[in-house]
């Protein structure tokens, strides 16, 4: 049996709202709210799939009181149902934006995104390009966008994606990045640090097959490649590169010291081959020109210096990668970047999705496209109508911090309806729809705002002279209701009775179509992994292809045509 909390759970989820509120002067947070709730009620963390969109709801509630009521309307609701919460809480001064940047200066600041282009951008990718970009612009510097596209087995790239993440991080940004570097095009660079390693005698060729040498890494030995002469070295590494040797036949490590505590920094590996005869790289400028190809951790470590980066901004997970980094650094008496970390980020909706599967998924048909609304892909969120002043918002608010973050959606469109509201335009689409006629004396049209805001965006005109209506299947079941804008009615039969055009009771408000300025409409919806298409009447419009719009009742949505929107959130 589902959970789902009693009253005085509810309440407290309300209380906490409204506290948040006070505290930040009407701009509650839904995901501030989560986290105090679940630091001091533990009970409560395995439902966070239920909980979440409630706060999301108590949230919205708080934030429209205050801007309706005033703070002090908020303290008044505390003061009687929960005074503990208003006594003052010690709190840090609230940081707005990202932490400080370690040892910056403005306008020497050079930060990078590198994303491996096998796909377009994700959700998950948002982040590195918005933080790194974020920095960047604060501190006048610049910021790369590389592709590592090194790997052209397990990861192989697609070739559209190149252009398709510039594009999606110049959107995103509000910038293009200031370079752009493909790492495939600079394998001459990584083999001429190579080769320098294997003079100097920091790195060498190894023949070990990697079961043998797993069992060296774990003895704490040496493998008897590590002491290979320098001649030796440079012999083998012309047969890694002429095709004598086979792909697993050699690989190139970085020497470091085989007693270190972490197995994996010692002696790691720099470069191996790859069977690019039969599986060239998918850029056709590369192909099959190079045998020998770097591991991420060297190429990038290389490219870091390069392109003088100075500040690295990546997940903790990649702090190995940071240790194996600075012990190379080390050998070429180089001065490491300074480096952030951030923890994970897991949204409820989302399961695991990886780039590689929304491909493979995508190439067997599962889905429609990059851009299928069900996809968390930048391609997909932008289709929805997410703005990137949204996604910008979004994980900036959640910063820099090596704590492992669970946040539910609705705090993405949350950050979107701040951004699109003002300017979307009123729309009325009836779900299930029924018919009726009115009958005793009314108006022969009615005429509504197009923006409850915004006089200015005009009217919304329905023709009443043909008396047919539409109203939703649910509401209809109600007897009597209050037609938006128009008139009390009640219903009887296929008969909707005219009784009062002013309002004259609490009877509930629902939304309604004319005859005269609706025609069949559909309504398409992401729902739990499926694309769902609801059928009902649409209000007529001619609002072009791209307009985000308020459904009546129903939530926010981006049109397709005139007939068709696609669900963005409510």
């Amino acid at each position: 049996m589902s959970w789902s909390p009693d009253e005085a759970t509810l309440n407290s989820f309300r209380h906490l709202a409204i506290q948040n509120a006070i505290e930040y002067e009407g701009k509650a947070a839904p995901g501030s709210v989560i986290g105090r709730l679940m630091g001091s009620r533990a009970d409560l963390r395995p439902h966070g799939k239920i909980i979440s969109p409630l706060i999301a709801k108590a949230v919205a509630e708080a934030n429209a009181m205050a801007a309706r009521e005033g703070l002090d309307a908020l303290r008044a609701v505390l003061n009687e149902e929960a005074p503990h919460l208003l006594e003052k809480r010690e709190k840090k001064e609230r940081r707005v934006g990202l932490p400080e940047l370690k040892n910056a200066e403005k306008g020497k600041v050079v930060l990078r995104f590198a994303p491996n282009p096998n796909g377009p951008m994700s959700f998950g990718h948002a982040r590195g390009i918005v933080i790194n970009g974020e920095y960047a612009k604060e501190w006048d510097g610049e910021l790369i966008l590389r592709f590592d596209d090194t790997d052209t087995v397990v990861k192989p790239p697609l070739v559209s994606a190149y252009k398709d993440i510039e594009t999606e991080a110049g959107w995103l940004l509000g910038y293009a990045p200031h370079r752009v570097v493909i790492a495939s095009d600079q394998i001459p660079h990584y083999y001429e640090h190579a080769e320098q390693m294997l003079e100097a005698g920091f790195g060498y060729v190894c023949r070990c097959t990697g079961e043998a040498f797993k069992v060296f890494r774990v003895d704490k030995t040496e493998c008897p490649c590590r002491g290979n002469s320098t001649e030796t070295n440079i012999d083998l590494w012309g047969k890694m590169l002429d095709g004598t040797f086979k792909p697993g036949d050699a690989v190139v490590r970085v020497k470091t010291d085989m007693t270190l505590k972490n197995p994996a920094l010692r002696d790691w590996p720099a470069l191996r081959m790859q069977d690019t005869a039969n599986h060239p790289h998918p850029r056709p400028e590369i192909g099959s020109t190079y045998r020998v190809w770097p591991l991420l951790d060297f190429q990038s470590a290389v490219e870091d210096h390069l392109q003088g980066v100075t500040h690295i901004i990546r997940g903790k997970d990649l702090m190995d990668s940071t240790r194996k980094q600075t012990l190379l650094y080390e050998h070429f008496g180089w001065e490491y970047p300074e480096t952030m970390y951030w923890g994970r980020v897991k949204v409820h909706e989302w399961g695991g999705f990886s780039t590689s599967q929304m491909r493979r998924d995508i190439e067997a048909g599962h889905f429609t496209g990059w851009d299928d609304p069900r996809l968390p892909t930048l391609a997909a969120l932008q289709h929805r109508g997410i703005t990137a002043e949204a996604l910008r918002a979004f994980w900036i608010e959640l910063g820099v911090t090596q704590k492992d973050i669970s946040v539910p959606l609705t705090t993405l469109f949350s950050h979107n309806t701040k951004q699109i509201d003002d300017e979307a335009p009123r729309l009325a689409f009836i779900r299930t729809p029924q018919q009726f006629k009115l009958t005793g004396e009314h108006p022969p049209s009615v005429s509504v705002d197009v923006h409850p805001n915004h006089e200015d965006q005009g009217k919304r005109t329905f023709d009443l002279s043909n008396p047919t209506i539409w109203i939703e299947e649910e509401d209809s079941a109600k007897g009597e209701l209050r037609l938006k804008g128009f008139a009390d009615v009640a219903l009887t039969g296929t008969d909707a009775a005219v009784q009062s055009i002013d309002r004259q009771d609490n009877r509930p408000i629902v939304h309604w179509l004319s005859e005269a300025q609706s025609t069949p409409g559909t309504l398409i919806l992401a729902d739990d992994g499926e694309l769902l298409e609801l059928n009902g009447q649409m209000e007529d419009h001619a609002y072009p292809v791209g307009t985000m719009v308020q459904l009546e009742r129903i939530g926010y949505g981006r049109v397709l045509s005139p007939t068709v929107i696609l669900f963005s959130h409510s």
